[in-house]
């Protein structure tokens, strides 16, 4: 760049808070003019204003010149420089200092300080800070207009907010690399994922974890104090999680203008902003807070100083010219400057006091012992790295050997690794950038740049997917920015059930129920949760009526009271006042519309009505002819309507006064009904098959409101060990009647009379002996057939030799009443009107009980006795013959046979 001339021209201090366009205008100036120079004070906002500055005049006429960055074109006129990298020879028209208020800085203050007294543009100079610096700009730069701004929007206090509480548009300022990494891992659980700004970050990595901010994919912003430096983002508030740092010396409290700087950047250009702290931050005094609120702050009265006129005739002049005190009193010596630090470590090794003995090296000492101290190392650790790389420019060709530095690029140019690790290799990377930004240190300067910049590049983007696995929930925060912004979202369901929104994964679709993916944070569960109401519910909707549609055949109940649909769970039996038409209640479906899940329970309790009608028709048809229009009749109807209670069995002894009275047509009505009264116990030999005994015990476990614990014995078992926790009413409903030991099935139970019928009477004194024919048939042992047969009411009249087998062993029939055959004689209409099931066969139970009837019945039982069977029969008298003590041979011992 060709020098304008050599008189400075307007020197402009334009001060104020953040927020107030200070940038915005030193730009507007500076390209207004031919050329400039600006000197800002981090690498990333170098870099983010270099691409604005490019959008208006292009790339041929801009620079870019940091520490590890250099883009000079040919016919460069506005330089974009970090304040360290400002070059310092050349002429510009315009110049432009952006946080002037470092100069105080304790470490990085004498740059800025040097930049305040000597850099200046030959037609407009412009210092951009805090009003702090008013009065002591006044007393070293005299004559120094100052512009002072007013912030274009407000910001207030809005106190202390724990993480899970904090607005959407926060920025979380964190002063260490651990507790931002710790804080982010907090707010991607609780929040669905932040971004991550550090000094540290290069340029690449820190710009596309700045997009995911702007863009939305995530609303919260981790950082740390680097924000605070004219970085420009959409932040609405700002929360401390803490108020002390390391400064480089010592961990302190921040200053309350320091506080101002970061919390400024809340809000933008006429948006107010908010600031306050959370996690374990204190909350602030009354007074800072007044002092923010209101940009008011101790002015800054001494600045950081050094020397900049350096005398090179030896090393030890060098040292002392670093050393000369301040010409003025509010210049303060800088204290512990890392260059000077490693200078004094390396003018101990005579190697290197040797090699200093000429002007040139002495120089390329200082530029060598300049190097910044990227990977934060100790100091004798970085001297000892400034020593190797001044040892290689003071031999052979004086460059860095091409070898040696492609085996530094090569051990830190692997991506693999996590976010620590990658941080790390940047680190170095910055290092060798710096060195390859260096003119005069490596041979091919370009290559150099090229090599470190494609490195730096790799690692960057690694860093940058590691930081959104590990900081971002991506799925959660792309459902709750399409929740927000969209009306309806992209959804899809494949063969397996499993459910997309917008691509991710949300849950899988099973039958009627959704079961969403709860990995994550309570956000992440909303997330999903909002999600499956715009997207499963129009499928649950579709199942609902294809399933109001289904035909039979594609519904299946199982044992446990199930109903499948398409081999999916999609309803369960539940009581209700008819049991043998249980209601349905979905499994599901609550996200479908009232109305369709209505109606997919109706046909399902159809079914359910449907199937009870297939598996159990003769009891149904029983219970039909047993109401007031059937065709049962007088004690038929009553037995009938015991059997319906009792579900299609009940053992003889508790019908035996009924049957005993029946009419031989009436015996013609219940066997036409598919009632057969056995020896044993009078049931529905239909009933007993498997599918109508299963389906008979889960409905009668639905009645009771416990369907998963209905009672049903394996198919084909012919007994089965008594319990005394199943109700007589299950085993009848399964097909089975209680026989002391076990349970025996009541189809098998009248083959075992058969048994006895037959050996009785082959016996001349009608007894019988156990035999293997009958433990086989039970499938059981001699003792648990002694049990049956004395729950039977038969006796051991004789014992066998051996207790433990059945040889030698009698057993007589027990006693019983005269055979049950009722003479055909006896008017039916008799029997109807003396007997209790007689007035039982009676009643209507079609139609419910009046409370009139009911009273009228209670009297007529408190003063009458019911009359025993048999027209002449007198009260107190019983019309029954005298049981005959002589047995007819042909009749077995406990009834009739086969009705």
């Amino acid at each position: 760049m060709a020098r304008l001339n050599t008189e400075p021209g307007q020197i402009t201090a334009v001060l104020g808070p953040t927020n107030t366009g200070k940038t915005h205008l030193a730009l507007t100036r500076m390209m207004a003019h031919v050329s400039g120079v600006i000197g800002l004070p981090l690498r990333l906002l170098a870099r983010e204003i270099y691409d604005k500055v490019v959008k208006v005049k292009g790339e041929g006429a801009v620079a870019l010149v940091t520490g590890e960055e250099k883009i000079v074109p040919p016919k460069a006129r506005y330089f974009v420089c970090t304040v360290e990298a400002m070059p310092m020879d050349l002429r510009p028209a315009f110049v432009a200092i952006d946080e002037i208020q470092l100069c105080a800085d304790p470490e990085r203050g004498h740059i800025f300080t040097d930049r305040l007294l000597h850099a200046r543009g030959t037609a407009e100079t412009m210092f951009l800070g805090a009003a702090t610096m008013a009065p002591i700009l006044k007393r070293l730069v005299p004559e120094a207009t100052h512009d002072f701004r007013e912030r274009f929007s407000e910001l207030t206090y809005a106190g202390s907010k724990k993480l899970a509480k904090l607005p959407r548009r926060s920025a979380i300022v964190a002063f260490s690399a651990e507790d931002v990494y710790s804080i982010a891992e907090l707010v991607r659980r609780q929040r669905g994922g932040a971004a991550v700004v550090m000094g540290a970050l290069s340029p690449r990595t820190r710009n596309a974890q700045v997009e995911l901010y702007q863009s939305g994919e995530v609303d919260y912003l981790i950082a740390t104090d680097a924000i605070g430096m004219g970085l420009n983002m959409d932040v609405d508030h700002v929360a401390f999680a803490s108020y002390t740092k390391f400064d480089g010396r010592r961990r302190r409290r921040l200053y309350p203008q320091e506080i101002g700087q970061i919390a400024g950047r809340a809000g933008r250009f006429r948006s107010d902003g908010t600031f306050g702290e959370t996690a374990d931050a204190r909350p602030l005094d009354a007074e800072i807070v007044h002092a923010v609120e209101n940009h008011e702050f101790e002015p800054v009265r001494r600045l950081t100083w050094r020397n900049g006129e350096l005398d090179f005739s030896n090393l030890d002049a060098l040292r002392n010219s670093l050393n000369r005190p301040s010409p003025d009193p509010v210049l303060n010596r800088v204290v512990t400057a890392s260059d000077e630090q490693v200078l004094d470590i390396l003018a101990r090794d005579s190697d290197v006091r040797d090699r200093v003995r000429n002007r040139p090296n002495l120089m390329r000492l200082w530029d060598v012992c300049r190097t910044p101290d990227f990977r934060k190392v100790t100091i004798d650790e970085h001297a000892r790295l400034v020593s190797r790389i001044f040892h290689y420019l003071t031999s052979g060709d004086s460059y860095l050997p091409g070898a040696w530095l492609e085996g530094q690029l090569e051990r830190v140019s692997k991506t693999a690794g996590d976010v620590d690790t990658l941080s790390q290799r940047l680190a170095h990377v910055r290092t060798w950038s710096y060195a390859a930004n260096r003119p005069d240190w490596t041979r091919d300067p370009e290559f150099w740049r090229a090599r470190t910049r494609e490195v730096e590049d790799q690692l960057s983007d690694a860093l940058h997917e590691r930081l959104m696995g590990r900081f971002i929930d991506k799925r959660t925060t792309s459902l709750m920015k399409g929740l927000r912004e969209k009306d309806s979202l992209e959804s899809g369901l494949d063969a397996q059930g499993e459910v997309t929104v917008e691509g991710h994964y949300v849950g899988r679709l099973t039958g009627l129920s959704f079961k969403p993916d709860h990995s994550g944070g309570p956000l992440a569960q909303r997330a999903v949760a909002h999600a499956a109401l715009k997207a499963v519910r129009p499928e649950v909707n579709r199942r609902l009526g294809a399933l109001a549609r289904a035909e039979d055949a594609a519904l299946t109940l199982t044992d446990l009271g199930v109903i499948e649909w398409e081999g999916e769970r999609i309803a369960r039996l539940a009581p209700s006042p008819d049991p043998y038409a249980p209601a349905a209640v979905l499994i599901g479906g609550e996200l479908g519309a009232s109305e369709a899940q209505a109606r997919a329970e109706r046909r399902l309790e159809r079914f359910a009505a449907a199937e009870a009608e297939r598996m159990l028709g003769p009891l149904l048809a029983l219970k039909r002819d047993a109401g007031s229009t059937g065709a049962l009749g007088g004690l038929a109807r009553g037995i009938a309507v015991r059997l319906v209670e009792n579900a299609g069995a009940a053992p003889r002894t508790a019908l035996a006064e009924a049957i005993d009275q029946l009419s031989v047509q009436e015996r013609r009505q219940l066997r036409r009904a598919g009632v057969r009264i056995g020896e044993h116990a009078v049931f529905m030999p239909a009933l007993t098959k498997p599918g109508p005994a299963r389906l008979s015990t889960l409905l009668k476990a639905t009645a009771r409101g416990d369907a998963q614990g209905a009672f049903s014995p394996a198919p084909g078992r012919m007994s089965l060990p008594a319990e005394p926790g199943i109700d007589d009413a299950d085993y009848a409903a399964a097909g089975f009647q209680r026989c002391g030991p076990l349970a025996v099935r009541l189809d098998i139970l009248e083959r075992l009379a058969d048994l006895i019928r037959e050996a009785r009477q082959a016996h001349p004194k009608r007894q019988f002996a156990p035999a293997p024919a009958m433990t086989s048939l039970l499938g059981c042992s001699v003792e648990d057939l002694r049990g049956v047969l004395k729950s039977l009411g038969y006796k051991r009249v004789q014992k066998g030799a051996d207790p433990a087998k059945a040889q030698g062993e009698m057993w007589a029939g027990r006693p019983r009443r005269k055979p049950d055959r009722a003479p055909r004689s006896r008017p039916q209409s008799a029997l109807v009107a003396d007997t209790p099931f007689a007035k039982l066969a009676e009643l209507d139970l079609d139609r419910p009980t009046t409370a009139r009837e009911t009273r009228a019945r209670s009297d007529r039982k408190a003063k009458t006795k019911p009359a025993r069977s048999g027209s002449e029969a007198e009260p107190g008298k019983t019309s029954r013959k005298p049981r005959s003590r002589k047995r007819s041979a042909s009749s077995p011992a406990t009834g009739d046979g086969k009705a």
